[in-house]
């Protein structure tokens, strides 16, 4: 495993007030993620992972302790410095999709981009590659309301991957997927894994968990444990159900 450190988080509270109460949403969570590691988020309803998961996409600031992302500290930053770090260091994949519905694969793709700077003729460029990456090239002039679930994920997961990022922050990517569909996803995430990059993926399923090399489970605001698995599930595992499948 690389030594470089992407995530370094110190000590992370986040306390919200509700009426007279304060929730300790986060109480110090001290952790880091390496470069090319790829880690599942665990925890209950309540647990405090989609509060880190939004600490983590730069989405909202913690009340206390510090958070470097490649070294630099994004704790304290501004709304403005948030936004830019989200758009170049951080890939998101979300549940939901979260796609243009008139736009098209290619233009949903090239949306990052915009807000990068690159001109329309890098934009389609690195937004083809993208879609070629999670092969769905010959899909790309295709809306999203003419595309299945498992290819509007793929849409997205091109979307995350095209401006390189430091991060890829991954939420609940299987929720609304069949099983068939769920472990292709995951198999198109391990080979993005195997390409280099550092992927956090935000579950409750057990089994999406378990194709992670390391775990981090999280209750009442802390770490309750961080193990790694050392016998991580593949998609090859399952070729005979997708075999089946088709």
């Amino acid at each position: 495993m690389s030594e470089k450190i992407i995530i370094e988080l110190e000590k992370i509270t986040r306390y919200f007030q509700v009426g007279t109460i304060t929730v300790k949403a986060l109480n110090g969570i001290t952790t880091s993620i390496h470069k090319n590691e790829l880690v599942a988020l665990m925890g209950p309803s309540g647990s405090g992972k989609s509060t880190l998961m939004n600490l983590l996409g730069c989405l909202d600031t913690p009340t206390g302790g510090k958070y470097r992302m490649n070294g630099t500290d994004v704790s304290t930053m501004n709304d403005n410095q948030l936004a830019e770090i989200r758009n170049k260091e951080i890939g998101f994949i979300f549940q939901t999709f979260n796609l243009l519905p008139r736009s098209t694969a290619l233009e949903n793709v090239m949306l990052p981009q915009i807000y990068a700077g690159f001109n329309k003729q890098e934009r389609m460029e690195k937004a083809k590659q993208a879609l070629e990456k999670v092969k769905l090239a010959d899909r790309m002039d295709h809306r999203p309301n003419e595309l299945s679930g498992g290819q509007r994920q793929r849409v997205a997961i091109a979307r995350a991957l095209v401006n390189n990022p430091s991060l890829i922050l991954a939420d609940e990517p299987t929720g609304n997927l069949d099983t068939k569909t769920s472990y292709e996803i995951m198999g198109l995430l391990e080979e993005i894994h195997k390409a280099g990059n550092t992927i956090v993926i935000v579950t409750h399923e057990e089994d999406i968990a378990l194709h992670a090399h390391r775990i981090i489970r999280l209750r009442d605001g802390i770490v309750e444990s961080d193990t790694i698995n050392e016998n991580p599930r593949t998609i090859s595992m399952f070729a005979h159900i997708l075999e089946k499948a088709d």
